[in-house]
């Protein structure tokens, strides 16, 4: 399982929000169906509430090793610390399977 090409499939077909502020909001709000989020952000406390709330909320979550990448993934020119996908688009099958 790829998380950069789950997300850069989802960008593709469905919809994805970007930003540890957005990304937390679709937690709580209940829309995301997958949270994926890079572990060489620093500080580390920007994202290190996501899997909790994700446990909370019953959302699946991946590590991915870098924020430069996931940005590349999600087609922004910087990078990204985390993104939830609201709608799976292509991506559906391999969100259901990190469950």
């Amino acid at each position: 399982m790829d998380g950069y090409q789950t997300v850069e499939k989802a960008k593709r077909t469905g919809k994805i929000e970007k930003g540890t502020n957005e990304v937390t909001k679709s937690i709580e709000r209940g829309t995301a169906k997958l949270i994926v989020y890079a572990t060489d952000v620093e500080p580390k406390e920007i994202v290190a509430h996501l899997p909790l709330l994700c446990k909370e909320k019953k959302i699946p979550y991946l590590e991915v090793d870098s924020k430069q990448k996931l940005g590349i993934a999600v087609g922004l020119p910087v990078s990204a610390s985390s993104i939830a996908i609201i709608d799976a688009g292509d991506a559906g099958k391999d969100i259901a399977s990190i469950k």
